[in-house]
């Protein structure tokens, strides 16, 4: 006899809680990069606070299960999660309303390493969104680890209707080559491409406020209109940046009269008008 496994009780109540997770979502936006280094945590952390700066009540949901770096980025990595009244994990929240869910949460100390395979990081990305009293939403920022592997494919399956993916590159070849990857990811797995962050686009003087292309600049824009997707900006290097991530202050809150904030809310603009 062949056909389609028999659902169980256990397994409808699963899907029925995702379902009823999700309906109080509007938005959901993954970013993603082909590669590490292009800075893609230090990118969500910073669209996730933007947003909830421009009134929006947002989410953020690290599902970087071996290497989860944002509650570095928010100063809240020594956080305990609590459960409510109805033994869902609560958040943890930063002002002014945003939400941090991440597997740093969850470990003894910050040294002990992950060591899962596929099916158990799936189960922990499930749990991420249907166990956690998320609540209402206009958007949940999803930071994805690099590349196209376990947690990609997961995302992809348990929000089949995401709205879309930002896609962080750096301007160097070998970081282009490996976000186009993340492209054609996103083509096959019928999930839209929001466009194409250019990160780490310069260098900008501190002192003189000279710009030196360090890694190149341009290939991120010049991709996406190879490719046919929006590109929504270039984001420098500064040294404020580098400073917030490790204080715990994304850089849009500490400096938010610096070209990175600015670059920042321009592609918050672009995101939220695509999306809405």
């Amino acid at each position: 006899m062949t056909g389609a496994p028999l659902l169980t009780e256990e397994s409808i109540q699963q899907q029925t809680k995702l379902k009823d997770t999700l309906g109080k979502i509007k938005h959901v936006i993954i970013v993603m990069s082909g590669k590490g280094g292009v800075g893609k945590s230090t990118v969500s952390s910073n669209l996730a606070m933007s947003l909830s700066m421009m009134g929006y009540q947002t989410g953020i949901m690290d599902i970087d299960i071996t290497g989860p770096n944002i509650p570095k980025m928010f100063g809240v990595e020594n956080e305990q999660l609590m459960a409510d009244e109805n033994r869902l994990l609560v958040p943890i929240e930063v002002p002014p309303s945003l939400k941090i869910m991440s597997m740093a949460f969850l470990l003894p100390n910050k040294d002990t390493p992950v060591m899962w395979r596929g099916p158990v990081k799936m189960g922990a990305i499930q749990q991420f969104i249907e166990d956690v009293n998320w609540g209402n939403l206009d958007y949940l920022v999803v930071d994805m680890p690099p590349g196209t592997g376990d947690e990609a494919l997961s995302i992809v399956q348990l929000v089949p209707k995401a709205d879309g993916m930002v896609i962080v590159t750096t301007p160097q070849d070998v970081a282009l080559l490996d976000s186009r990857k993340s492209l054609v990811f996103g083509a096959e797995t019928k999930i839209p491409i929001i466009g194409i962050i250019e990160n780490m686009s310069g260098f900008v003087c501190p002192h003189c406020g000279e710009v030196t292309n360090i890694f190149k600049s341009g290939g991120g824009e010049a991709t996406a209109k190879d490719l046919n997707v929006q590109f929504l900006g270039r984001i420098p290097i500064e040294p404020g940046i580098v400073e917030c991530g490790d204080g715990g202050m994304p850089v849009v809150v500490k400096y938010p009269d610096s070209a990175s904030s600015k670059a920042f809310k321009g592609i918050v603009d672009k995101i939220v008008k695509t999306v809405e």
